[in-house]
């Protein structure tokens, strides 16, 4: 995979990764629009700058390997794919369609995805189960957990990290979409996290707090990672829900619905105004 190193052209490839996720809910008439908004720049980053991925091979062995844990967020991911042509981009446009490979959460056999994902919580112990294998047979890989907020309520995901903490798998990165709301409202009045970089601390993560819209922040973010040894990494990106809309920014009630025609219009125009100041 070629990849971007241009900070315009990873800017403008998130706002077109935004228009794609907009136009997709719209099509569709149902879906998660704030979480899917809020996990671009991380998806740029990881798919344009730094994972050793080819749409010709998706299955390689020693491919790099992004685990969506959070899997309502799917837009996102299926417009990042379709872009780097692991499947034709026409088919975003039967997001949610009955026979359609592109469900409202991600399923194995769709080039690019490595799990069927969305059951909240199961995400990183599949990505630990990654890392362990890599390490068996030898392989160099990366393995990449992206989770949301809260998600970290369930009690798996702690289970998976003492695991991935005790077996030093210093190959497996997390990232956690940091945007403090959940379907019921602020994850801190829902179940507080905390001290939340002190407590992956404490579980024996390497934690890097970083803001999860600066893309040139969180490739060095990941550059850090990338120099630990003997333990798992935590990056908590600290995002906006919604972001690049000013209607579903921060706005709980956009968890799980999608644009009507008229706000996809509204969100369309913004876009187009952010793309202008790049």
């Amino acid at each position: 995979m070629e990849r971007i190193t241009d900070i315009k052209k990873l800017k403008k490839k998130a706002i077109d990764i935004r228009r794609d996720i907009l136009n997709m809910l719209t099509k569709a008439g149902s879906g998660h629009t704030g979480g899917s908004l809020s996990i671009v720049e991380i998806l740029v980053c990881l798919y344009y700058q730094r994972m050793n991925i080819d749409c010709r091979t998706p299955d390689c062995r020693g491919r790099d390997k992004m685990v969506l844990s959070k899997g309502h967020a799917c837009p996102a991911l299926y417009a990042v794919l379709a872009d780097l042509g692991f499947f034709p981009k026409e088919e975003l446009w039967t997001l949610r369609k009955l026979g359609s490979r592109l469900q409202g959460h991600p399923q194995k056999g769709l080039p690019g995805v490595e799990i069927s994902s969305g059951s909240l919580g199961q995400g990183l112990s599949v990505a630990v189960g990654f890392a362990l294998a890599d390490r068996m047979d030898g392989r160099d890989s990366r393995v990449y957990c992206l989770m949301g907020d809260g998600e970290t309520n369930e009690g798996q995901v702690w289970e998976a990290a003492m695991t991935a903490a005790h077996y030093k798998l210093d190959r497996l990165c997390a990232i956690v979409d940091f945007n403090k709301l959940q379907i019921d409202g602020l994850c801190c009045e829902v179940m507080d996290p905390g001290a939340y970089k002190k407590k992956w601390e404490n579980f024996g993560w390497h934690t890097i707090e970083v803001d999860g819209h600066d893309l040139k922040k969180l490739n060095k973010a990941f550059d850090k990672a990338d120099k630990v040894k003997d333990r798992p990494q935590m990056i908590i990106a600290d995002t906006v829900k919604g972001k690049g809309v000013s209607f579903v920014e921060n706005k709980v009630e956009w968890h799980g619905i999608a644009p009507k025609p008229d706000e996809l219009e509204a969100a369309l125009a913004e876009l187009d105004e952010l793309e202008k100041h790049i």
